[in-house]
């Protein structure tokens, strides 16, 4: 009888030996917890049995019981790396569209080919339907959906009024007035690929019907000196891409500007508009209006002191943001932003009952009870952290410690058998 009972003993050391290998071989393993193993003594007893002369028949394994403490939480570069701090799982499926639900505390995820936000085992992350405002328009686990980005936002807009505020110099140079021009042999001509022939330019941005960016440029010419009342004009030739703008159906005379001796714009007095045109690579034409109101002429250096469209292009993702309470929010390179989710979490009455899928998953079973969803914050779920990783919660000087203890009880058992052993040798040898 020892025989077995000293095996049972060995047997114990090893499960011990390996949940403590398997602890060490993911100490580095994002969201892994550490296990134990419990272990409870055998008594073989009968109502006839003596209470005070009972001898125990080994040990048995009585659970491989997981931790569930909270790892070290890491810091990292990525707004997608998360972490639950406090009581929660993750909760991802593997197919899109499937019923399966796997949960883990392993929060590293990235953004697979179509835009779903998935872990590196391919597991989408879910998350509860929100709508503009960020408020949840449904909750419970079979409302959640699986987190995508959308690749862009928003509809073109063709620009139809651009505003430029501007500060002309005073003490600009007449060009027409240039040594570099003489009025027989070379006279002055606006040109707009010859800088003598203007003194500044101005680039803006605008769209054409289909979101695409087209450059509109002002080239600003000083007319003349002041006349006799102080006022000073100017003329804008603009231009989209090699086509100059015109007004009253086809005249391609400049817009003139005109400032009072205080510097004050006192003509026009509203926005030029200018003839219907189809920018280039569109089909669709389009109207501008250009308006100047605000600026002025003071002895500062030339510059745009404002400048505004009222087109839009449609909007690229440039960025993504998770909260501290698990809002999902996307930029865009148009300045449009979308609410595209809040995170869900779960739990689990307990959690050590949990069946460990490998891979930092895990799944539900009868011993953990039903799963149960909630919010980041919520009374029972841990909070949010974006751009931070738990780590493994293995601490492994007490795991080394704990294998040094496990291999003693194994060698202590393996001597109780040689010993039992040596017993039996000893009384088959009687003669």
């Amino acid at each position: 009888m020892s025989f077995y009972t000293s095996l049972s003993g060995l047997q114990a050391s090893q499960t011990d030996m390996s949940t403590i290998s398997n602890n060490l071989a993911n100490s580095a393993t994002s969201g892994f917890k550490r296990s134990s193993t419990e272990f409870a003594d055998v008594m073989a007893s009968s109502l006839s049995s003596d209470p005070n002369s009972l001898i125990g028949s080994g040990v048995a394994v009585k659970d491989t019981r997981q931790q569930f403490s909270e790892g070290n939480l890491i810091q990292s570069q990525s707004s997608l790396d998360l972490a639950i701090s406090g009581d929660g799982f993750f909760a991802v499926k593997p197919q899109v569209d499937g019923t399966a639900v796997n949960y883990t505390r392993n929060g590293s995820f990235l953004v697979d080919a179509d835009g779903y936000v998935t872990d590196s085992q391919g597991g989408h992350l879910q998350v509860y339907p929100v709508d503009g405002s960020g408020a949840v328009v449904a909750a419970g686990g079979d409302s959640l959906i699986s987190l995508q980005l959308p690749e862009t936002s928003g509809v073109p807009i063709a620009t139809q009024n651009v505003a430029l505020d501007v500060n002309f110099n005073s003490a600009s140079i007449v060009p027409s007035d240039s040594t570099d021009f003489d009025p027989v042999s070379n006279p002055y001509s606006f040109d707009r690929f010859d800088p003598t022939t203007y003194n500044q330019s101005t680039q803006t941005t605008i769209y054409d019907a289909s979101g695409n960016a087209q450059t509109m440029t002002s080239y600003y010419v000083r007319d003349g000196q002041p006349d006799a009342s102080g006022n000073t004009t100017w003329s804008v030739y603009s231009f989209v891409g090699d086509q100059q703008l015109t007004t009253n159906g086809g005249d391609a005379s400049p817009v003139q500007l005109t400032f009072d001796s205080t510097g004050a714009m006192t003509s026009p007095t509203s926005a030029t508009s200018f003839d219907t045109f189809t920018p280039t690579g569109s089909t669709t034409a389009q109207a501008l209006s250009l308006d100047f109101s605000g600026s002025t002429q003071l002895t500062s250096p030339f510059n745009v002191n404002s400048r505004t469209q009222d087109g839009k292009s449609v909007g690229q993702l440039s960025g993504v943001t998770v909260d501290d309470t698990g809002m999902v929010k996307a930029s865009f390179s148009n300045g449009d932003s979308q609410i595209l989710g809040k995170v869900a979490i779960a739990n689990f009455n307990n959690p050590t009952g949990l069946r460990q899928m490998g891979n930092s998953y895990w799944q539900s079973t009868g011993i953990s009870g039903a799963v149960k969803y909630g919010m980041a914050g919520d009374n029972g779920y841990g909070s949010l952290m974006s751009g931070t990783v738990e780590g493994s919660n293995v601490d492994i000087t007490q795991e080394l410690v704990d294998l040094i203890a496990a291999q003693q009880n194994f060698q202590a058992n393996a001597k109780a058998l040689d010993t039992s052993n040596q017993v039996a040798q000893t009384i088959f040898n009687i003669r």
